[in-house]
């Protein structure tokens, strides 16, 4: 059986809780953030736990260490 790649870019941009969630980088907070009200700014702060219908597409591109 060979070896599985990850995907780079999932070890850099999600963290996997102890139950198995995944947690993401909120959208929305790179550039043109004057247009938006701080309401919009405060509430993209940190970090969320990502849909259950994306996490099977994450775990398969993360298949070792991260899960």
């Amino acid at each position: 059986m060979p070896k599985l790649k990850t995907k780079s870019g999932v070890k850099k941009r999600f963290k996997f809780t102890a139950t198995g969630k995944v947690k993401h980088g909120v959208a929305g907070k790179r550039h043109r953030l004057m247009s938006h009200n701080a309401k919009y700014i405060r509430q993209r702060r940190g970090t969320e736990v990502m849909a259950d219908c994306d996490v099977g597409h994450i775990k398969q591109w993360a298949p070792y260490g991260l899960k």
